[in-house]
């Protein structure tokens, strides 16, 4: 049978057989249109007063919504609009209203990127501010501590607000548990010590720092810590299906919406393991998910629950964008094919670069399949650069990419192996 699997911003036909489990997240038809949705959740909210209620509440100063990055496919330029001429209704001027894009420890977005995300009228008319985790001049120290004892620092913009709502999509997060909520918070706002708790060796050494875990989970421990001590005024969360289209909005008070929200995601997007398999055969998500490498490794990290151990990957991601962030390459070309050694100097605090925590979950996947079972397709990445990644690489041209993919299928078909296929990527969870 043919499986259509997201590469990029396109589609590509692989043919498994008839026998292989298909990973599918099971969201339905959306039944209501995106404003119905946005109305409907923000006036009938869970666990808070309406935002029109809270917005009668709100503190003098600014009115700051945190946005996601490029990273995550969130169609703000559908609702976000409708939201901000909805505030505006109940008093609030233009010039009180920032957009803070919480970029964790991502670059910040670029004008296209905004006007993509936001829509041209926002971009023009609005401030937008990338969050900067290395300017101390955007920062601002917290009262209190973190689960974990740590002195926190978050965005002055969000901080000194006088109303605050946050956004964020909520979906499987290979060491969070789920993305969203407390996450827009931290990292997304945090300043970088913070990030490098939140992200350090010693989290996520520990097994609950895993897909679709929130109990015991030290990230989420950390990163709702965090987000207590600096709350949100009201959470609007998104939930997209397989084709990232807006298929649910929860809003209200941000840990009891984003339960919800969990629960909802929960339902729709895991998927129980029969029995592990031979072969996995996933995407990297799509764009914008797989534009790097390093956002790929979520990929071949989330179908570890469905392969045997010494069993195969085969993913692949259109890195139209490289590998990742300078830190990250020089990262991965030091310690290339020297997991250990990187574990090993991480652990006892020989080395800390930021964007170290990809490669530590990576290792993950080279532990229970090795490198040569771990086949890494692209066509956005050098030969000579892939080969520094630790995977089996596999540059490839557009025009052979399929067939090249194919190749390696077969020959584990061949031998009446069995075959699991993720089509959407990290987007549908085995368990």
């Amino acid at each position: 049978m043919e499986v259509k699997f997201r590469y990029g911003k396109e589609e590509i036909g692989l043919k498994v057989p008839k026998t292989s489990q298909v990973f599918k997240s099971g969201y339905g038809k959306r039944e209501k249109s995106i404003s119905e949705l946005l109305i409907g959740s923000i006036s009938n909210p869970v666990g808070s007063l309406s935002l029109k209620q809270q917005l009668k509440k709100r503190k003098k100063g600014n009115i700051v919504i945190v946005v996601s990055d490029i990273t995550r496919p969130i169609p703000y330029r559908q609702f976000l609009p409708e939201l901000i001429d909805f505030i505006l209704g109940e008093g609030a001027q233009k010039e009180e209203i920032t957009i803070l894009v919480a970029t964790g420890m991502h670059r910040a977005s670029t004008s296209g990127e905004k006007v993509f995300m936001f829509g041209r009228e926002i971009v023009e008319n609005y401030r937008i501010v990338d969050h900067d985790a290395e300017d101390e001049d955007q920062l601002e120290i917290v009262e209190g501590e973190s689960w974990s004892g740590a002195e926190v620092k978050l965005n002055k913009y969000y901080v000194e607000a006088g109303f605050r709502i946050l956004t964020g999509l909520v979906e499987p997060h290979f060491m969070a548990g789920f993305s969203g909520g407390r996450k827009a918070i931290c990292p997304g706002l945090a300043s970088l010590a913070t990030v490098e708790k939140f992200h350090g060796y010693q989290f996520l050494s520990q097994s609950d720092a895993s897909n679709g875990v929130l109990k015991n989970n030290p990230l989420h421990l950390e990163a709702s810590s965090i987000a207590k001590l600096c709350p949100s005024d009201f959470s609007i969360n998104i939930v997209l299906d397989q084709k990232k289209e807006i298929n649910s909005i929860i809003s209200g008070e941000q840990f009891l919406s984003h339960d919800k929200a969990v629960e909802y995601v929960k339902k729709r997007s895991f998927v129980t393991v029969k029995e592990p398999v031979d072969l996995v055969v996933t995407s990297c998500g799509g764009y914008p998910l797989d534009d790097t490498f390093y956002q790929c490794v979520k990929g071949f990290v989330n179908c570890l629950p469905s392969v045997k151990e010494k069993g195969k990957i085969i993913a692949f991601g259109r890195c139209n964008e490289g590998i990742g962030s300078r830190e990250y390459k020089s990262i991965m070309k030091k310690y290339s094919s020297r997991p250990e050694i990187f574990l090993n100097d991480i652990n006892y605090g020989n080395y800390f670069k930021k964007d170290q925590w990809q490669f530590q979950m990576h290792i993950r996947a080279l532990k229970k399949v090795g490198i040569e079972n771990l086949h890494f397709f692209t066509t956005g990445i050098s030969k000579e650069d892939l080969s520094m990644l630790s995977v089996n690489p596999h540059s490839i041209s557009p025009d052979k990419l399929v067939n090249s993919i194919q190749s390696e299928i077969d020959k584990v078909a061949n031998f009446g192996k069995q075959i699991a296929v993720f089509p959407e990527g990290p987007y549908c969870s085995p368990v």
